[in-house]
């Protein structure tokens, strides 16, 4: 690439990175080359295949684990073309996981669109999960990086783990905050780690960067997921495009719920417990106002700021540039979803 292309590129990013809209537009080109990729990726001789994968991954959201892949890279001056590929691999890891929890969850509704197995079943949607991990593994192989692998094979078994954690804990309500955040580390930040990790380990042998990524990444998926638990029960069903009180409705025990049977009353607690050991939306209503009183709410959410202070605070490491503004206002962003 020409030294006029390089200089016309940096003159081209913003000077501070203070929104998300500032984020996404920094990789804007290799974020598009991923949703190019995508589709590409895609292609099955199987029609029904083809149709689910598209409609899945065609459904929205932010694709912050992909984009925190090409954050990582480019935060330790990554140059090459595989962050595309990996950023690809991560996506479709998510993907297949929210096939197949949209199946066990037995729910209707993601992002605002009614979900793969309310439109094509639940064995059609499981067996495409199965089709993009397949997929994803497919193409690692194609990044040449034992480490890389090693790491998300590692992600992808504790992903599962977590999965079924949660499942035998369904209608529990003696499960302690400390199994609970198992649960999420392995749920959910778990893949926000290794997408930081491994754009790390794409782009440097500094021990101490890619460690300092893959902190980062696990703080980042715990404030993330603190949030959305937050959300199940405060949340504007509108704007989060899914029903208020679904974990409830599903018997799962959140911060929010544990904070408020360790502070309630023998009655609350009981009314708790037979709402979670008996689960559906008939009783919402009720066990959100005895959280709210319970000041779990704001349990919750200083749980969330500390984890994204803690994200913020491991990217000391790293070396200044606008990536690494990017990934502090991508902390910041997964908290400002409480207004």
């Amino acid at each position: 690439m020409s030294e006029q292309v390089l200089e016309n590129q940096h003159a081209a990013l913003p000077k501070r990175i203070d929104s998300i809209e500032d984020v996404y537009k920094l990789v804007e080109n290799d974020f598009n080359a991923v949703n190019c990729m995508i589709p590409k990726q895609l292609t099955s001789d199987i029609n029904l295949v083809e149709e689910i994968g598209q409609y899945i991954t065609e459904s929205g959201g932010k694709r912050l684990r992909p984009l925190l892949v090409l954050l990582s890279a480019k935060s330790l001056n990554y140059s090459g073309e595989d962050h595309i590929i990996l950023a690809t691999v991560i996506e479709f890891l998510h993907t297949a996981t929210l096939l197949h929890d949209d199946v066990v969850d037995k729910s209707f509704l993601r992002r605002g669109k009614a979900t793969a197995n309310s439109l094509w079943g639940d064995s059609s949607s499981i067996l495409v999960g199965d089709f993009l991990y397949s997929r994803a593994f497919q193409m690692m192989v194609e990044l040449k990086n034992m480490e890389i692998m090693s790491v998300l094979s590692q992600a992808t078994n504790i992903i599962a783990e977590g999965e079924v954690a949660q499942l035998s804990r369904i209608g529990d309500v003696n499960l302690s905050e400390q199994d609970y955040f198992q649960v999420i580390q392995a749920k959910t930040a778990m893949l926000f780690k290794a997408a930081s990790h491994t754009g790390a380990i794409l782009s440097t042998s500094d021990a101490s960067c890619i460690k300092a990524l893959e902190n980062y990444g696990m703080s980042l998926g715990l404030a993330y997921q603190l949030v959305d638990d937050w959300l199940d029960y405060a949340g504007d069903q509108e704007l989060m495009g899914k029903n208020i009180g679904d974990d409830l409705a599903e018997g799962k025990m959140t911060l929010p719920l544990i904070h408020a049977v360790k502070q309630g009353s023998e009655r609350v607690v009981q009314l708790i417990a037979d709402a979670i050991e008996k689960p559906s939306h008939d009783n919402i209503q009720h066990i959100l106002q005895l959280v709210k009183n319970s000041g779990a709410l704001e349990y919750t959410k200083a749980q969330a700021e500390s984890y994204a202070k803690k994200a913020i605070n491991h990217l000391s490491t790293l070396p200044d540039s606008v990536y690494k503004q990017a990934l502090t206002t991508l902390a910041r962003f997964s908290i400002s979803r409480f207004a």
